[in-house]
């Protein structure tokens, strides 16, 4: 890797970590690292411990040969938009008490809407209990 692209993913904030083909750790910017730092020592597998923070893994090839691989992680743990969603919800939630009108008003959408995205998601709220 050279100098650029090395200073360009160490300045990322979404944690990266490249692979070769072999599964050998190649780098691992700050993000990447933190993740494995909070792992008991040093992992024994690395890109199986990226994957279990929400990592996604992306195959690098040129034409028909494996290079290695790309381990993406999300800033915030979320796995999904969808996932992403139902925390800004739940956290809406908790801030206002578990107030469906004042967290839907903090959220900028309808307590219906609300009430749908908590169904949908499996969240338990029971309609008139808490408003």
């Amino acid at each position: 890797m050279d100098a650029v692209g090395r200073a360009v993913l160490e300045s990322l904030d979404q944690g990266i970590a490249v692979f070769d083909a072999r599964g050998r750790l190649l780098f691992a910017n700050p993000g990447a690292r933190r993740a494995l730092a909070g792992e008991n020592g040093a992992a024994p597998d690395p890109r199986r411990a990226l994957l279990a923070h929400h990592g996604r893994a992306v195959p690098l090839r040129d034409g028909e040969m494996e290079l290695g691989e790309v381990v993406f992680l999300r800033g915030d743990g979320a796995a999904t938009l969808a996932e992403q969603e139902r925390q800004a919800i739940l956290g809406a939630l908790a801030a206002t008490g578990g107030r469906l009108a004042a967290a839907a008003r903090r959220l900028g959408i309808s307590r219906t809407t609300l009430w749908r995205r908590l169904r949908a998601y499996g969240e338990p709220f029971h309609p008139g209990a808490a408003s």
